[in-house]
């Protein structure tokens, strides 16, 4: 809204400054500071009311050190998340460009659905929460809004290069050169001729038909992400600080994406408007920092489904928009690791109950407890030394995933 102002500002009354609102840099640092600024400042206070409407998360007793002491600690502190996003990206950013569009969509329709889940722990005392068919609907809705916007806006489109040959049957009649087109095409990682098409991989469908192809695989990242950021916040500052980091590293991929002079150095796909997307990811990292404020070690709040489901959701959606969604089991990998650990523990364990029986399967775990961090709390390692070292972890995968810029 602020963009809207201060550009009316400079072009109708040449107003002192206001052309710097033009400069995604500039509203990049404005948007990050405001959603830190929202995060620290108005979160103690959503601590405080929450506290006084006894929103305490329950806790169950799985033996942990020091898992008991945290019963009562507030939860759906996922809503300041939310808010520190939502406010700086509405001030700040284009509001007619589709990619920011569904981002702001995809935070509140996953933050409601975590909401959900948090608000019938908490008011209904069900410790199951949400169902997980009713969240799997959640996130299938979602994905099949993405996946059809994402394949049918017009505003959705590469710049690619077109030969005479492409434009008609007579080659020479047409210049070569640059054009907008629509196009499933994404990036493959640490390949030289790094260009997957989609609708070649799902021709088989038929003519069209691979819109269904493509729309299954945005669901299944973006079910697979929310679950993996859900799954990670397990312990304090793990979710937040993790996603901080995937998500300035999604803001590096969003601003080469978008600017045509770097794409062409790079040797990157080149797609109009994403740039604004770094305004959203300023925003998104600000908002995660400032929780980390109350959420490190020992936290003051949790952020419950409400911010852990918004966050998943987020990062998957940024992802597809700016074509690097096969880079999410590189840079998602703590969540992916995570995720794989409970599927691993539970799988092992069936199997040795299915041939050696319950009481022995009991005994022979696969993990002492999963997810992951829970198998490192039952090894005596203290949480916030796990948190610390699965921040480096992701710290190195961040890096591993920018090299890809130009290892190829």
């Amino acid at each position: 809204m602020l963009y809207y102002l201060f550009n009316f500002l400079d072009q109708n009354f040449d107003f002192p400054g206001a052309g710097m609102f033009k400069y995604i840099s500039f509203r990049v640092v404005l948007a990050t500071l405001l959603s830190l600024i929202i995060s620290m400042i108005f979160g103690g206070r959503l601590i405080n009311m929450l506290r006084k409407l006894q929103i305490g998360e329950t806790i169950r007793d799985l033996g942990l050190e020091g898992q008991m002491q945290k019963k009562g600690t507030p939860t759906m502190g996922g809503l300041i998340i939310i808010g520190a996003i939502v406010i700086p990206v509405l001030l700040f950013a284009e509001l007619n460009n589709i990619y920011v569009i569904l981002l702001l969509i995809t935070t509140l329709w996953m933050g409601s659905v975590g909401f959900l889940d948090d608000y019938i722990k908490v008011f209904k005392k069900n410790k199951e929460g949400l169902s997980g068919k009713a969240k799997i609907i959640g996130q299938i809705g979602l994905g099949l809004l993405v996946g059809i916007t994402l394949f049918y806006h017009p505003d959705v489109v590469v710049r690619d290069y077109l030969s005479p040959q492409d434009y008609c049957d007579e080659p020479g009649q047409i210049a070569a050169g640059y054009t907008d087109i629509k196009s499933l095409i994404t990036s493959i990682p640490f390949l030289k001729n790094n260009e997957l098409d989609y609708s070649s991989v799902f021709n088989f469908l038929g003519e069209n038909g691979y819109v269904l192809g493509y729309v299954l695989v945005v669901i299944f990242i973006i079910t697979a992400v929310s679950n993996g950021a859900n799954i990670t916040d397990g312990i304090d500052g793990l979710a937040a600080g993790c996603s901080a980091i995937i998500g300035i590293t999604l803001a590096i991929f969003a601003y080469v994406s978008g600017n045509k002079i770097f794409a062409d150095y790079l040797n990157i796909m080149y797609i109009p408007h994403s740039g604004e997307l770094v305004i959203f990811c300023g925003a998104f990292v600000g908002a995660c920092v400032g929780f980390l404020w109350y959420n490190n070690f020992p936290a003051q709040v949790f952020m419950g489904d409400t911010g852990s489901l918004a966050l998943g959701g987020i990062i998957a959606v940024l992802a597809l928009i700016i074509r690097k969604e096969l880079l999410l089991p590189v840079l998602c990998g703590v969540f992916l690791i995570e995720n794989l650990s409970v599927m691993l523990q539970v799988g092992y364990f069936k199997y040795q109950k299915r041939k050696h029986g319950l009481e022995y399967a009991k005994a022979n775990r696969l993990f002492k407890m999963s997810p992951l961090h829970h198998h490192f709390q039952k090894s005596g390692f203290h949480e916030a030394k796990i948190v610390s070292r699965f921040w480096i972890v992701g710290i190195m995968l961040a890096i591993l995933t920018l090299a890809t810029l130009k290892i190829r």
